[in-house]
């Protein structure tokens, strides 16, 4: 390839990698040369002398939860406008294979999206140190973070409870090392406060359709004549138990999902907390290829807002006669 091309071959290998230290000439030489002898660089080659892989990793607590894989979709289609191929790696609500995931990625990676990570919040910033990362749905000082905030469609399910008439709410809550967790309870509790409405928390512990049916006895012995569910899983689940047990939604229990990854499909359709999930995997991979690019973003805090979405599984409360 040098020969036929009558350069040496560290220029064949800059006109590929770095081609703005060349003269447009000689790169233009170089390529056609390649093209017409069916050349292409070899991307291990590559990465060892120029020290770039073009490879990000994008590491998920749950692949099956239908939140995640549009920001999958999303964060691998930035990745390849900008020519990085995606490893993805699924922790499975675990933060010591999260932690696995991590080290394993890390040598092999130039950058990493970790998603609603489990891990605390040293140990993250300790792997901050070695390779770059981006935070989706973990509010981390100086680790750059892409935060969908549902605090405002949260806020606006409470409220239209209340306008329904519902005055005890039933929250169904996440795992409990999930930041999107937290920050819903927190504003639960906030709209509690000033709407009047009482909320009472029954644990899931983790998101999935099964632990969703199993919630339905307990909802339906809480008094409560709502529930707020941790996400459009959790959702989906508790209103096939209520249809098990002959309890019809929205006529005797109203359901509130979170996430609108299943609202329009379920029966009856559901009322859901609109997540902008797509878009965060969008935001986080060009936040992340910036970093990579100009090592300038160190604490950059990039927030989503949510929206309230009123489908068919919310209804009036109704009166005794």
């Amino acid at each position: 390839m040098a020969a036929a091309a009558g350069v040496a071959r560290s220029t064949v290998s800059r006109a590929f990698s770095q081609p703005g230290r060349l003269t447009p000439e000689t790169v233009e030489r170089v390529l056609a040369v390649a093209e017409r002898l069916g050349y292409t660089p070899n991307p291990v080659a590559q990465a060892l002398s120029t020290g770039r892989s073009r490879n990000i990793a994008l590491i998920v607590p749950d692949v099956a939860n239908p939140f995640f894989p549009p920001l999958i979709r999303a964060a691998q289609r930035k990745a390849e406008e900008n020519d990085f191929c995606v490893f993805l790696g699924d922790s499975d609500e675990n933060s010591d294979r999260e932690q696995q995931l991590l080290d394993r990625f890390a040598n092999q990676v130039e950058g990493i999206l970790l998603v609603s990570p489990r891990l605390t919040d040293a140990v993250i910033t300790q792997f901050a140190k070695r390779v770059p990362i981006v935070l989706v749905n973990r509010d981390l000082d100086a680790v750059p973070r892409v935060l969908i905030d549902s605090g405002e469609g949260i806020e606006a399910a409470v409220d239209h409870l209340k306008s329904l008439g519902h005055q005890r709410v039933a929250y169904v809550s996440g795992p409990t090392g999930s930041w999107s967790n937290g920050q819903r309870r927190s504003h639960l509790r906030r709209a509690a406060d000033r709407t009047g409405i009482s909320i009472i928390s029954i644990p899931a512990i983790k998101s999935s359709f099964e632990i969703g049916k199993k919630t339905t006895p307990k909802l339906l012995s809480s008094g409560t004549t709502a529930c707020i569910a941790f996400d459009d899983l959790l959702a989906q689940g508790i209103l096939a138990g209520f249809a098990e047990a002959g309890v019809s939604v929205p006529d005797s229990f109203s359901v509130v999902g979170c996430d609108d990854v299943l609202g329009s499909t379920t029966t009856p359709a559901l009322t859901t907390v609109s997540n902008r999930s797509e878009l965060a995997g969008d935001v986080a991979v060009t936040l992340l290829i910036d970093k990579l690019r100009t090592h300038a973003i160190r604490d950059a805090r990039h927030v989503l807002s949510t929206h309230l979405v009123v489908r068919k599984s919310t209804g009036a409360v109704r009166i005794p006669t």
